[in-house]
């Protein structure tokens, strides 16, 4: 019996980040995340557009070239995002990771670039369909650290391959067999950064359907602390029957759902193209005018009103003084002018009033760092606490040293190319008062290919 995809896309910008830069699609064919980087603007545009190019294959009209079909796609994202760095030179250095599946007939094509992961639940076992392509795996690879290791690593999240608009930003691609009563998962790190594996297992296994399966992940990841984007797209492997199927209708979420100017996503590939790619433009459509009735009846609510406002704004200045203290326990690292600069507070301002406080100026430039490091200091890194931040700040020297070396050598590092040797750098890490000193050897990457995302977990001070 013919099989069908039954889904649900679910996508959060998150408790700390001020834009989602993440965006999904998940329609009868097709399953897409892609989480975007380089910038305030550069992640959302790098996120959407590899979704725009994805969007037009889902439909079942690929057969044994459904792998091909998607490797061309992305590819095409590929080309798209050199094209745009050219025309908008503000937003050269931005980058999305790719995962994803396209069904065609009882098999998937899958396609991976980057950290977002994708998951498969079969009779009850989760199992891990891609392989992440950051400097920590690489170690885990090499048999240098464990796979346990690697779920804590301070730089869990530097990635060394995503969709740039270089040439040989390739995806990893393979084929898989459908089952009927599979389950399916793919994710950014926003979700499997923050939420155990076994506790990914027990929501996939336990939650009736897709809707319940995403929308749990996403509100454990926000309980976890939301430190990045969110997005979890959840599909069931059905039969098809007589009786009425699962919807066909696309969902599209995060930042390509912000660019897409319908309300619904039309049901036709070049339609979907189209909408994930064109700009809303236009008047807006009239209010229509309250009628005297209305008003009449509108009048008697205003008692109703004022008394709900009093107790709110009551209710809110208890809350507003302890969010206030809240930030006071929070930590990131950004620019300063020109220099790599700690503070204390999150990257807000609430009217005059900054919601942070300068901890630390630190020796390392801004002008020191390749392009892809620079964009994101600029941006504002969030650390666990202030250690997580000096880690933050000796892998940011770490990159501008290698620069400095690359420079003295006649090469470039704009490109995140020049990278740090493989000897472990061993510094001084602060100890509370009265306690020995301590030490952390960072092992810095020999020579990512892409640059490095912000961190994934509130307990990472990695750059992404």
């Amino acid at each position: 019996m013919p099989m069908a995809l039954h889904y649900a896309a679910r996508s959060h910008v998150g408790l700390v980040r001020d834009s989602n830069q993440d965006s999904g699609y998940a329609g009868p064919h097709l399953l897409v995340v892609a989480d975007g980087m380089g910038g305030h603007a550069g992640g959302d545009v790098a996120s959407s557009t590899a979704i725009g190019a994805l969007a037009p294959l889902d439909d079942d009209s690929h057969g044994s070239r459904a792998l091909q079909h998607l490797e061309d796609a992305i590819g095409t994202a590929n080309v798209h995002l050199q094209e745009i760095a050219q025309e908008q030179p503000e937003l050269a250095g931005m980058g999305t990771t790719v995962t994803a599946l396209l069904r065609t007939g009882n098999k998937l094509a899958v396609a991976h670039i980057g950290d977002s992961r994708a998951y498969l639940l079969r009779q009850g076992q989760l199992i891990r369909m891609t392989h992440d392509h950051t400097f920590v795996q690489s170690l885990v690879d090499e048999g240098r650290i464990t796979a346990e290791d690697a779920e804590h690593h301070p730089h869990r999240s530097m990635v060394t391959r995503v969709l740039t608009g270089h040439e040989g930003d390739e995806p990893d691609v393979s084929w898989r067999e459908l089952h009927h009563g599979d389950r399916y998962l793919i994710c950014s790190d926003g979700v499997s950064g923050f939420v155990a594996q076994d506790t990914i297992t027990e929501i996939m296994a336990d939650q009736p359907g897709p809707d319940e399966a995403a929308d749990r992940l996403v509100d454990l990841a926000l309980r976890a602390g939301g430190q990045d984007n969110i997005t979890a797209i959840v599909a069931d492997v059905v039969r098809l029957s007589d009786e009425e199927g699962p919807s066909t209708q696309p969902q599209v979420v995060g930042a390509a759902a912000a660019r897409q100017l319908d309300r619904a996503v039309p049901d036709t590939p070049a339609a979907r193209a189209a909408a994930l790619t064109r700009t809303a433009t236009g008047a807006p459509e009239l209010a229509a005018m309250p009628s005297e009735d209305t008003a009449a009846s509108g009048r008697g609510a205003v008692t109703r009103l004022v008394l709900s406002s009093v107790l709110a704004l009551v209710v809110l200045a208890g809350l507003g003084y302890a969010g206030w203290l809240w930030t006071q326990q929070q930590w990131f690292v950004a620019a300063k002018g020109d220099k790599v600069t700690v503070y204390r507070g999150i990257d807000q301002q609430v009217g005059p009033l900054s919601l942070s406080t300068v901890d630390q100026v630190t020796d390392v430039s801004l002008a020191d760092l390749p392009d892809f490091y620079r964009n994101r200091i600029t941006q504002g890194v969030p650390a666990a606490g202030r250690d997580k931040a000096q880690e933050v700040v000796a892998d940011m020297r770490n990159q501008a040293q290698a620069c400095i070396r690359a420079k003295a050598a006649g090469q470039t590092c704009g490109d995140g190319s020049a990278a740090p040797t493989t000897t472990p750098t061993t510094t001084a890490a602060p100890t509370p008062a009265g306690a020995g000193t301590a030490t952390v050897t960072v092992v810095v990457p020999p020579t990512p290919t892409a640059p490095a995302k912000a961190p994934a977990a509130a307990t990472t001070g990695a750059p992404r």
